[in-house]
């Protein structure tokens, strides 16, 4: 169960990719968040309420504000660098960071590890290089792009380690109180910036495209706490880290963001990733 709920915050996580980047290129993310992060604390609140109950402590609010930190500053960046690199480069970059801070400390912790988890891990970071393999103008990715991605990722895996040391009984309270304190902060740097501007980017804003965003990330945050806590860490997290090629395929067939056989065979190695570390 743990695997095929990282499994499904991975898909969420790639379609909350693709909604969030094209919302991003509208109005920049900080209008786009500030909307987006909002809507998701209220789902998020609904689970946390109804459907995965939990208790509520210091440790649990003191990790929920950790969080906090690194998931937005983690969103800030990703946001950033979708808006200005092709999302079949960003993504998977992010993802690499993203899932290389949670499998070391899964290892520091002593996690076993398993010849089939190892072959499961090997191919997922072979699927993460192949699906990022672009060609063309399209695919030139800047400096800024290179570190905005490289940051995101860090601050990905930092989230995701918070989120894997939430206590068993809290539910998805840490989640949920994490995006609450993010949308108090979101919400504060948006309204700073439309006050300064005097006005909006002039752009006819993305609601659906926000709220979209907001809710899908806020749903895979829940699933990937609730997977960390029944689970292995260094295991969820490398299956949570497939969600680049959810994002590129999405991305190819919406957008119609051209796919190479390169980038399709990394597809299909992913598939084979999230296999292996599910058996």
């Amino acid at each position: 169960m743990p695997a095929l709920l990282a499994l499904l915050s991975s898909l969420a996580w790639g379609v909350a990719d693709v909604a969030g980047g094209v919302a991003t290129r509208r109005v920049g993310s900080p209008r786009t968040l500030a909307l987006s992060y909002p809507a998701g604390a209220l789902a998020i609140t609904v689970f946390a309420l109804t459907i995965v109950p939990g208790t509520i402590n210091s440790s649990v609010l003191w990790l929920s504000v950790y969080t906090a930190v690194a998931g937005t500053a983690a969103m800030v960046l990703l946001y950033g660098a979708l808006a200005i690199g092709p999302m079949g480069v960003v993504s998977p970059l992010t993802a690499v960071g993203g899932a290389a801070v949670p499998v070391a400390v899964g290892i520091a912790r002593g996690e076993s590890v398993t010849a089939l988890i190892v072959a499961g891990m090997v191919l997922a970071v072979i699927a993460v290089v192949l699906v990022s393999r672009e060609s063309g103008p399209h695919a030139r990715v800047t400096m800024k792009g290179l570190l905005l991605s490289g940051g995101a990722g860090l601050f990905i895996g930092l989230y995701l380690v918070g989120l894997g040391t939430a206590p068993d009984d809290s539910g998805i309270w840490v989640a949920a109180l994490s995006r609450w304190w993010s949308s108090i902060a979101m919400v504060t740097v948006a309204v700073v910036l439309i006050l300064r501007r005097k006005s909006g980017t002039g752009a006819r804003y993305p609601w659906l495209l926000a709220v979209s965003a907001g809710i899908l990330d806020a749903t895979a945050n829940a699933l990937f706490n609730l997977a960390a806590q029944g689970g292995e860490l260094l295991v969820v997290a490398v299956i949570g880290s497939l969600y680049p090629a959810a994002t590129i395929v999405l991305a190819h067939f919406v957008l119609h963001e051209r796919m190479s056989r390169i980038q399709w065979s990394g597809v299909a190695l992913a598939l084979g990733a999230a296999i292996a570390l599910t058996v």
